[in-house]
């Protein structure tokens, strides 16, 4: 048996500013948008070239959806972008205006900085450490 998370949802206000800022800042591309009627969309992007898990993209529809778009983890990292060169990706992506919360840091994992997301969400950008 072969199992794999595909896809993790992530609230967001509308579509289209989403797609927007993880194209545009991140480098992502979009798998799939496919219209399901009524305004919904079906929504998957990703890093460019990754075959790892994807984002759904999941548009907030009531009160409580629209209070969790930015916090889906109650204000802890979120999501983990991990790259094969920290400094290259670090640069581009202050280069774009992404904000990062803090300056770059090494770990024994690796090295990593925490950034936000268009909504607040906190990621790490993350080159792991080499394995020995």
């Amino acid at each position: 048996m072969s199992q794999a998370v595909n896809c993790v949802a992530m609230l967001v206000r509308e579509y289209d500013e989403a797609i927007a800022f993880y194209k545009e800042k991140m480098g992502f591309e979009v798998i799939q948008d496919t219209p399901m009627g009524e305004g919904r969309r079906w929504v998957i992007i990703a890093p460019k070239g990754t075959s790892g898990a994807r984002l759904l993209l999941a548009r907030a529809k009531n009160d409580a959806e629209k209070a969790s778009v930015g916090c889906q983890a109650g204000g802890r990292v979120f999501l983990f972008l991990q790259t094969d060169d920290f400094a290259r990706d670090h640069a581009r992506m202050l280069g774009l205006g992404v904000k990062f919360s803090e300056l770059p840091r090494h770990e024994p994992y690796g090295t990593v900085a925490v950034f936000e997301d268009l909504y607040g969400n906190k990621w790490d950008l993350l080159m792991p450490a080499a394995v020995t």
